[in-house]
């Protein structure tokens, strides 16, 4: 009967399956084609590359932000359908040992079903942990991603994602974010921010409105 069945996946099947989604699993820095109206988006491939072929950080900065070369993590910040995803999905493709691809979402439902020691365990062991669309839409995420990273920063793994916000704006508008303002410079102290800009590919080439 169903309900006699009690179905297990070990955190391991968990991590395993975290990996960029089918329509990203061909996808590289060199499918990318940026569009030479918007410079940034050149620059955003070259600052990718730099970064998945950066080795894991050799220090740990207490006290002030890392300089961006030696920052833990990197953050693709642009609007609608400029290729964050892609560009990120290319990262962790190009990116050699240990690595997990996810989206926000995934990485607390992680945190959820193995708990946050355990969860934060498994990510340590990775060399790059990709965060697809990063967001803060509480007061509890805000805190407890504020912690993963910290403890992944900490054991030296690097951290790549994408969002539409910039780190240090995360959650604004959405809660009482001034509460939790040290968590969010926290997080935003230990990107380097590669600002994306352009119009949503899907429309390049169609006529201009009249």
């Amino acid at each position: 009967a169903l309900t006699d069945r009690r179905p297990e996946v070990s955190p391991s099947e968990l991590i395993g399956s975290l990996t960029p989604p089918p329509r990203f699993s061909q996808v590289r820095f060199d499918t990318y084609e940026p569009d030479p109206a918007h410079p940034s988006q050149a620059a955003a491939v070259a600052a990718g590359n730099a970064f998945a072929d950066r080795s894991r950080p050799a220090k740990r900065w207490l006290f002030r932000a890392a300089p961006p070369e030696q920052r833990p993590g990197l953050y693709f910040d642009g609007g609608f359908g400029v290729g964050k995803t892609h560009l990120l999905a290319s990262l962790w493709h190009r990116a050699t040992g240990p690595k997990v691809f996810g989206t926000f979402v995934e990485y607390t439902h992680l945190v959820g079903a193995l708990g946050f020691a355990a969860a934060a365990d498994s990510l340590a062991a990775q060399e790059l942990v990709c965060v697809d669309e990063f967001e803060l839409d509480d007061p509890g995420d805000t805190v407890l991603m504020s912690t993963l990273m910290q403890r992944l920063a900490d054991a030296g793994v690097r951290i790549a994602a994408t969002s539409n916000t910039l780190p240090d704006r995360l959650g604004e508008g959405r809660f009482a974010a001034d509460d939790f303002l040290r968590e969010i410079q926290g997080l935003s102290a230990r990107f380097d921010v590669v600002r994306v800009d352009g119009d949503d590919y899907r429309h390049r080439g169609l006529p201009e409105p009249v």
